[in-house]
This record gives C-alpha cells, structure tokens and sequence, in this order.
C-alpha cells in the first residue's frame, strides 16, 4: 500500500499515528507531496478526485481516502479495537469533533497562506477560530473521562488536531482555560507515535 501524504497536515499525522499504533507502519510506502487547494499535484488528483489528503494506494482495490475511511480500514486490518463496539458512538463523535477542529485551524492557514495579504478576511478567521476554542472547551469540560481511558481513535484524532493548533496557531493560546486537556494532551504527546509523526513543513 502507498499513502499519499504531507508531513504538515494533521488528518495525514492521523493516519500515520494509526498505522504506528497498530503495527503496520511497514506494510504502507509513504508518498510525501506538495499540494494545496490551489495548486493540487497529480499524485494527490489521481488517487482523490476531490484532491484532498491523505489517500491510501491499495493493490487490491481502489484508493481510500478522508482520514475517517482510513483510519476505519487499517483498524480492521489490523483487528486494533480503535473503534470498540461498547462505546462505538462517543468515540466517533470525539473523532468528528477532533476533525471538526483541525478542519477549522486547517482553513485559518491557508486564508493566511494562500490570500494576498490585503485580501486576508479577519472576521472569517475569528469566527473558523471560535470554532476551536468552543470544542476544545467543550472537551475539556466533558470528554476528559474518555481522554483518560483506553486508546482509541478519539484520542488518537484529538492528539492530532492539538499538535496542530501547537504548530499553526500556537500563538492564538488553545490552552487558557483547558488545564485538564493540557495536561492531558502534554502526557499524549509523549506516545511514541506522538513522537514519531510530529508535523513539519
């Protein structure tokens, strides 16, 4: 299998802590490419018509791609329980939530980063930033017994999308008012998967 991927991107991290997680970083070839919403490579376009990553190459049927799909396969390849029957729906709910959050932070650096400066839409970015400091509150407020419990692909998506606000936002300060996710997400941090698939440019 190839993975078709961005170091920076936190739905790509997703897939590659999975992949760490459950013993299968050697079964996937890692496609690193340069792609945005303006310029989208080839790579990218032949696998997901939509031009999104991350998307995995099978040789067995067609590529996979939205990180949910992904995760979803390689947990049933590898039998991992990410998603346990017992508590299928809050961990799917957190997951979306994680992903609700990093698409938000996702959209705020590309309006910096690809919009002529003179052009950028202030309001627009404050209000994708409401976004995230309302889900991070309310996982703070709500979800921290979950966070605390086995892994699962909750904790897996929620550890992404605040490395992420860590490496795009960190200036905009996720963490006033969020000590306990702090606290969690400072010891989630120092997973070796967490470790391994730390984002860069």
């Amino acid at each position: 299998m190839k993975l078709v991927s961005a170091a920076a991107s936190p739905f790509v991290r997703k897939v590659h802590v999975v992949l760490h997680e459950t013993g299968q970083t050697g079964d996937v070839e890692i496609v690193p490419v340069k792609t945005s919403p303006l310029s989208t490579s080839a790579e990218v376009r032949a696998a997901n018509p939509i031009g999104k990553i991350p998307a995995l190459i099978r040789s067995d049927g067609p590529a996979l791609y939205d990180s949910r799909v992904i995760c979803q396969y390689l947990n049933e390849r590898a039998d991992a329980h990410l998603y346990p029957d017992s508590r299928k729906w809050e961990v799917m709910t957190l997951e979306a939530t994680a992903d609700g959050i990093m698409d938000a932070a996702v959209l705020i650096s590309y309006e910096n980063r690809l919009r002529p400066s003179d052009l950028i839409f202030k309001d627009w970015t404050d209000a994708q930033w409401a976004k995230v400091t309302s889900a991070v509150s309310a996982v703070n407020d709500r979800w921290m017994s979950h966070l605390n419990g086995p892994l699962d692909i909750g904790q897996i998506a929620m550890g992404c999308a605040l490395g992420y606000l860590d490496f795009r936002h960190d200036a905009r300060g996720w963490r006033k008012g969020n000590d306990a996710l702090d606290d969690w997400f400072a010891a989630f941090s120092r997973r070796d998967s967490m470790i391994a698939t730390a984002p860069s440019d």
